[in-house]
């Protein structure tokens, strides 16, 4: 029986408050697959691809806040460390691995994604590009580190430990030799950043960006 996608207006989940980036995440989702969202944290993107995707989504979450979140929403969310549990699942236990807004608070982020090409026949990641123009103009004018909707927590109080650009993390999908299928960044209003534009435009106007990877030796998603 043919799985219905359900079509995912940006539109609407701006104009609600919500997060364009996860709708992105979603449409990088084959309808009806086997998904685990690494920090998944209140559960919006499993509820999300469970409503628009019909995907069997699990999610792992550090905070007990955030399992709690996700477990009255009615979801499979278990508590662990992404830096340390991934370790344990099976190879292709998963046609994706999903890490939103969470690869700069992991303490091992080239391990974690190693992990997620592992464990998941594709890997979708999404960050905050800290190479966009308004925190290199906040470094440069200001001298302080920036806040951002998408970094709204003083440097003295954030979860985040490893900040990158855009450039970083391509040049580190170099590294692991993953295959990169798709890519796209979002502009501070959460609009795409035109496809065919090079990279260090992409790194200038893109304030968050969101990436579709698989190991070379993968076979297409079915």
């Amino acid at each position: 029986m043919a799985v219905r996608e359900q079509v995912l207006d940006e539109s609407v989940v701006r104009s609600q408050g919500g997060r364009v980036d996860l709708v992105v995440v979603a449409e990088m989702v084959a309808p009806g697959s086997r998904v685990l969202d690494v920090g998944s944290g209140d559960g919006a993107l499993l509820e999300l691809l469970a409503t628009t995707r019909q995907c069997d989504a699990r999610g792992i979450e550090l905070s007990r806040e955030g399992v709690n979140a996700g477990v009255s929403r009615g979801l499979a969310v278990i508590q662990g460390d992404a830096d340390v549990d991934l370790a344990h699942y099976p190879d292709d236990a998963f046609d994706y691995v999903i890490l939103s807004q969470t690869l700069q608070a992991t303490r091992r982020p080239r391990w974690v994604l190693e992990q997620m090409l592992r464990i998941g026949r594709r890997a979708v990641v999404s960050f905050p590009n800290f190479g966009h123009w308004r925190s290199r103009l906040d470094l440069l004018v200001n001298g302080r580190m920036p806040l951002t909707e998408n970094m709204p927590v003083p440097w003295y109080d954030t979860p985040n430990i490893h900040f990158c650009t855009i450039r970083d993390f391509v040049e580190l999908v170099e590294i692991l030799d993953a295959r990169m299928e798709k890519a796209v960044a979002l502009d501070s209003s959460g609009h795409r950043v035109r496809v065919n534009m090079p990279w260090w435009v992409w790194n200038l106007l893109g304030e968050q960006a969101v990436f579709l990877l698989s190991r070379k030796n993968a076979g297409r998603p079915g």
